[in-house]
């Protein structure tokens, strides 16, 4: 399991995070961010630089419905592709991918 960006994120695109990390691992999308679970080498520097505490580390205990978004981001078609992201290399390269998973599009703050 690697780190997780979970509900706080949405609505927040600060880019601390993303500045701070080695390997460019996480992604914007609409309206929140995604960190790859096989791109992340797990060194925590993104985690204190959230202004919103929405980045959870392994032994955090993310939820697992969660770290099932941040993979469905990368492994599964999104809305409006005909193929998943999947491992690009970094998101420098890629830009911001204009989209969210179907639970971030789908999530109110009564969805808790």
């Amino acid at each position: 399991m690697t780190y997780v960006i979970n509900e706080r994120c949405i609505g927040e695109l600060d880019g601390s995070c993303v500045d701070v990390c080695p390997v460019d691992c996480i992604y914007e999308g609409l309206t929140k961010r995604y960190i790859n679970p096989v791109e992340c080498i797990e060194c925590g520097a993104c985690l204190p630089e959230c202004p919103v505490d929405a980045i959870v580390a392994p032994a955090g205990g993310p939820d697992p419905a969660w770290v099932a978004d941040n993979a469905a981001f990368f492994a599964l078609p999104l809305p409006g592709r005909n193929t998943p992201l999947e491992n690009p290399g970094g998101a420098y390269g890629t830009g911001a991918i204009g989209v969210d998973t179907p639970l971030v599009t789908g999530w109110t703050k009564e969805s808790k």
